[in-house]
Order: structure tokens, then sequence, then C-alpha cells
């Protein structure tokens, strides 16, 4: 491989990168299709795509849980499953809801976790334990059964369990999923802090507000293919926003807009709406004065997440949870 850290010495090499990644079931149904996702160092990276666009099993590639068809993938710099042994010491994961003895209160499946885990100083468990426990909220319930654990309490403790060593990488799969709003809340509050501490979280949602809230990062999956990845800012910033007049005189406005080449021109009650033209807006607003258009507001609003992914996937994605 050489050593492509000398060529670039401005940023460190990614967290994970595939190369044409792809995962053919026996069916010969594409789940993965030639996937090149790049995760740079330090990013919170949303993967997104709704419920069956492949994000889960493109996860179990990535943790060496299954084997690809074709193409490879690297994590932490390592081929990924050959180097599972080396790599997944370094990496936390919640991968399809955590796997708890319902018999056992929280602190004891995590000390039951950490015992299972050859390079964890048996010395410094309970400490590490509480540690886990205090960093996801759940010190006060840490001696319940988890059986009695309500969905978003079994979210935290499986966290907490991947966070009972220091990573430099934690896979979330959808890390939100059946929380209520607050329960929400922490976990993303969590995320932003493991964040700042320097791990790099890779999670996978069909949240787009999820994704906007928390991610520096993202890729957009749909069936089985990636249509786009990069900074979360960059993303929104490639859709396009809408230019809205607001005025008594639609009429006169929409023919005025076309003419000066708005494309998809809407008219509501006292608004009407387009596609901003690649040209000054000050030149449009100049037009519309000109032909007696009594301007009451002009502006264009800011893309979201949402418009990209709507004009990306052609469907919209569940929004709300």
């Amino acid at each position: 491989m050489g050593h492509p850290s000398a060529a670039r010495t401005d940023a460190p090499d990614p967290v994970i990168r595939t190369r044409a990644l792809t995962k053919r079931y026996r069916g010969g149904q594409l789940a993965v299709d030639g996937l090149d996702l790049t995760v740079p160092a330090g990013s919170v990276f949303g993967f997104l795509g709704p419920n069956g666009s492949g994000k889960t099993t493109t996860i179990r590639m990535l943790m060496g849980l299954i084997e690809p068809t074709s193409g490879s993938a690297r994590v932490l710099g390592h081929p990924m499953p050959r180097a599972s042994r080396a790599v997944l010491p370094q990496v936390g994961a919640l991968i399809e809801g955590p796997a708890l003895y319902g018999f056992l209160s929280g602190r004891d499946n995590l000390l039951r976790y950490d015992a299972a885990d050859p390079t964890a100083d048996p010395r410094t468990r309970r400490a590490r334990v509480a540690a886990a426990l205090e960093r996801v909220g759940l010190t006060a319930a840490a001696g319940k059964k988890a059986k009695a654990y309500s969905l978003g309490m079994k979210q935290r403790l499986g966290l907490a369990a991947a966070l009972l060593q220091p990573r430099r990488l934690l896979v979330l799969d959808e890390p939100t999923n059946g929380l209520d709003p607050q329960g929400m809340r922490e976990i993303r509050t969590l995320i932003r802090e493991l964040a700042a501490d320097g791990t790099t979280v890779f999670l996978s949602s069909h949240l787009l507000d999820e994704i906007e809230q928390v991610c520096s990062h993202a890729a957009v999956m749909a069936q089985g293919r990636l249509l786009t990845q990069g900074a979360v800012a960059d993303l929104a910033a490639r859709a396009r926003g809408r230019l809205v007049v607001t005025t008594p005189d639609t009429a006169d406005a929409a023919r005025v807009l076309k003419e000066q080449g708005v494309g998809d021109v809407v008219t509501a009650e006292d608004q009407v709406s387009g596609d901003p033209p690649d040209r000054e807006l000050a030149e449009l607003t100049a037009a519309l004065v000109a032909a007696g258009v009594r301007v009451r507001g002009f502006g264009v609003e800011r893309a979201s997440l949402e418009d990209a992914f709507v004009a990306l996937t052609g469907e919209g994605f569940d929004v709300a949870g």
C-alpha cells in the first residue's frame, strides 16, 4: 500500500474506507452494490437511508460479521474481516439492539461484558462500569433488572457496554430507534460529547433530523447504492433553496419571474416561489419593481437536508420517526 500519509500530511487517514464493497445474497439479491465510503477521522458520520437500503448489511461487513461478495473494506487502516482481531478491540458497536441478560441488573450486565474482554484489567472493572453507567445516565437504575428496563434504558445500557473501554470508533446502528423524544435527546447529547473527546462516531439512521442535528458528515443510501456523501453543510447547500416573493400582485410577479428565467414558478395566496436562476437576485427585484409589482418580501429560503435527500432519492424520508 505504500505510505499515503506521507504524501498527505494535512489529514489523518480515514477511519473507514470501502472500495466497490458489494454483498449479494444467495437469491441473487444485491444488498449492497459497489459502495465507496470514506469516513474521516473525528467525524460524526451519518449513514442515512430508508429501511432496507443496505445500511445494516454494510455495518455487518465493516464489523467483520459477514464476508463481502466482492470489494474491500478497511477499518482503522486494516482490512476487514481479515484484521478483525486487531481492529475490533478499538471499536465499540451497538448493532441491532444490545444482547442483555434480563435476569441480571444493568450493572451486572456490564460487569459480565467487561469480564469477557481479555484486555480489561479486572482490578479497575467496578470503576470502569460505574463510569460507563454514569456517562449514559443509568447510575440510578444500575441495580434494576435489565428486563424491567424501558427500550430507551436498554439502548443506553448497550451504549454503556460499547463505552467500557476508550474506543477510536463507535458504530451505532439506529441508536435512537424506539426512544421517546427525551431519550433521543440524551443519546444525541452523548454522541456529541463522545465526538468532542475525539472518538469517531458512525451511526446509521432513517431519521433526517437526527443526522442534521448531530452529524458533521453523511452518506445517503438507497436500494443498496450510495447516492452521495460529504459534509452535512455541503449536502444541504447543494440542494438550492426556493426563491419566495411576497406580493399582492401574484399574476404579474409570476410573469416577470418566468421572463427572468426562474423555473418551476408556483403561485400561492400572496406568494410566488420558484427555483432561483444563476444570476444576481438584485436584477430580479429591479425587474419586479420596474413592472409595477409591489414587493412586500423577497428572499431565498435555505434548503434543508430534507430537500437535498428528497431531490436525491425521489422519496421522502421518515423525518420524525
